[in-house]
């Protein structure tokens, strides 16, 4: 929402980890790297692909927590070894935390939709690599 670059948001993420007791902070996570570089890095076409299965509603529409939400799980399961439930429940997780119970149903049906998709096809539902 405030337009943070990738680093001062992981950089900010990791700040408020570190212990107020003097204890070392944590190592910086390589899957969390991951995947929050990866979905910075293709967010235009991972809304194209949010879109095309978020029937009825636009991304500029979409309450901003959600859309992050349903941009990182279809990151997760396009370009990541998670399997598509593992994703699905985690993001369900982070929608009942961070949303609404609305957001839970919504946030559910579009990344199942993005799983059958995938599963019929075979492959990711695109996103193909960033452009220069």
């Amino acid at each position: 929402m405030r337009q943070f670059s990738v680093d001062e948001a992981l950089d900010s993420y990791y700040r408020e980890l570190e212990p107020e007791d003097g204890e070392a902070a944590p190592a910086p996570d390589p899957f969390t790297e991951s995947l929050v570089r990866g979905t910075a890095e293709r967010i235009d076409q991972l809304d194209e692909v949010v879109g095309r299965h978020s029937e009825h509603w636009r991304m500029e529409r979409m309450p901003i927590v959600d859309r992050n939400i349903l941009r990182m799980a279809a990151y997760e399961m396009s370009n990541l070894a998670t399997p598509a439930a593992v994703v699905i429940d985690e993001a369900l997780e982070l929608a009942r935390r961070f949303s609404g119970d609305e957001s839970v149903s919504f946030v559910n049906g579009v990344l199942d939709a993005i799983r059958r998709t995938q599963e019929e096809t075979g492959a990711a539902p695109e996103p193909p690599e960033p452009a220069s």
